[in-house]
């Protein structure tokens, strides 16, 4: 192979497309648009959470839960001394929105009993679950003979500090923040191979298309072409991540006046105490080795999967023709985003060990583990050799594909026949 066909491939591609409108305004907007999607979402459910405004009636045949359960939100809850039969009459009429039967036996282990016309939503029933269940259990430990200063104090949590012992010393552990930031990794490196991968496709495709390709195949081989514009593109979106990471940080500096000024507001101390953001805010409380581990499996899943999306755009004359061929690459990249929850919930666990070592999975769930717990670096190490093995066969792969597939014209190939292409390309 040579490089210097290569170098100039890489080049051309990276200052058209770093001079674009579209890479200042993708620069610009890209965070803005990432933190749409994965926050509003979150104050959504947060907000239209339990709105279901329906108000019971509470048939209470212990005669001691009602008062009870009603003194917990009277705005959903009132007790009823009409005959069940009259409250399913107007339940049915749509006078009553539902009724809550309460049977004597509750106390002893039987169920509560809700009528409604149906619907609801899982919100409403969780609300319900649990206001009855408290109910019930307070009456239960009253029956038992507890005194309700005890039940008091049996029912105070206690809450849990968390430190991590360094070789520095121990400090506040901060490992929900940068879970949080995990997952914002995780989930910016999913975005940024779909849309790069979707780029690498689609500048193949155009080039074939204006017969540009042609003329490079004049010059330089199929494999030196794919490569070329592979790495420009991979050039790029580094740029542009290192420029957002650049970004976030002069901002979490720039919040530290604007938290001090809030927290003398609330009347913080105002001592160092109010002037420093919480430690996984602040740029130093963000590890070096997360930025750099970010970057890496940002690179190798970018490199992995836009070689593969190369040889899919080299197979076709036109995009809408790739739309069938591409799911077997897209599959992959976005089965990760299933599991980060898991991944984060329990990222010692051995379903995130496996899943973080599939190499297809490993740039979006091993970053997360990285950022929620202190993975082991012998796992870190096969992540990385199971990555430069799949990279290498997906290089491999893929050349073979493009050096046929930007040779034919007037064609929609099946994927075994672009399988076929590997075998004897």
């Amino acid at each position: 192979m040579n490089w210097n066909k290569v170098g100039i491939i890489l080049l051309r591609e990276y200052t058209v497309r770093v001079r674009s409108r579209g890479f200042l305004v993708g620069t610009l907007l890209g965070p803005l648009g990432l933190l749409l999607i994965l926050v509003v979402p979150v104050l959504v459910t947060l907000w239209t959470q339990d709105t279901s405004r329906r108000r019971l009636a509470v048939l209470d045949a212990t005669g001691r839960l009602g008062p009870e359960l009603v003194s917990r939100d009277t705005a959903r809850y009132y007790v009823s001394h009409e005959p069940e039969s009259a409250l399913r009459e107007a339940v049915r009429s749509g006078r009553v929105d539902g009724y809550l039967l309460l049977p004597p036996d509750v106390l002893q282990g039987g169920r509560a009993h809700l009528y409604t016309r149906g619907g609801g939503g899982l919100a409403f029933r969780e609300r319900l679950e649990a206001d009855v269940s408290e109910v019930v259990r307070l009456e239960r430990l009253r029956q038992a003979g507890l005194d309700t200063s005890v039940i008091r104090l049996a029912r105070e949590r206690v809450p849990l500090e968390t430190h991590r012992i360094t070789e520095t010393g121990v400090e506040r552990d901060q490992g929900l923040i940068l879970a949080g930031l995990g997952y914002v990794l995780g989930f910016l490196i999913y975005v940024m191979m779909l849309i790069y991968g979707a780029l690498v496709m689609r500048g193949v495709i155009e080039e074939k298309t204006n017969r540009i390709i042609e003329v490079l195949a004049s010059s330089a081989r199929p494999f030196e072409i794919m490569m070329g514009k592979v790495l420009g593109i991979g050039a790029v979106g580094l740029t542009q991540i290192l420029i957002w990471i650049l970004l976030g940080m002069g901002i979490l500096v720039g919040l530290g006046p604007f938290w001090a000024a809030l927290m003398s507001v609330f009347g913080a101390n105002t001592g160092q105490e109010a002037t420093a953001l919480p430690v996984g805010l602040a740029p130093s409380g963000i590890p070096a080795s997360l930025l750099m581990a970010f970057v890496f499996y940002f690179l190798a899943g970018y490199f992995l999967y836009a070689t593969l999306f190369a040889a899919i755009g080299s197979a076709v004359d036109q995009e809408s023709d790739a739309q069938n061929l591409q799911w077997p690459i897209t599959l992959p990249i976005i089965v990760p985003i299933f599991f980060i929850t898991n991944v984060i919930a329990d990222p010692d666990g051995v379903l995130a060990v496996v899943l973080s070592l599939v190499p297809f999975f490993a740039p979006i769930l091993m970053v997360v583990r990285l950022a929620a717990t202190t993975v082991p670096l012998w796992q870190v190490g096969l992540s990385v050799l199971l990555l430069a093995l799949a990279f290498w066969a997906g290089v491999w792969i893929s050349a073979r594909i493009y050096r046929v597939g930007i040779l034919i014209y007037g064609k929609k190939p099946t994927l075994r026949e672009i399988l076929r292409w590997a075998r004897q390309g």
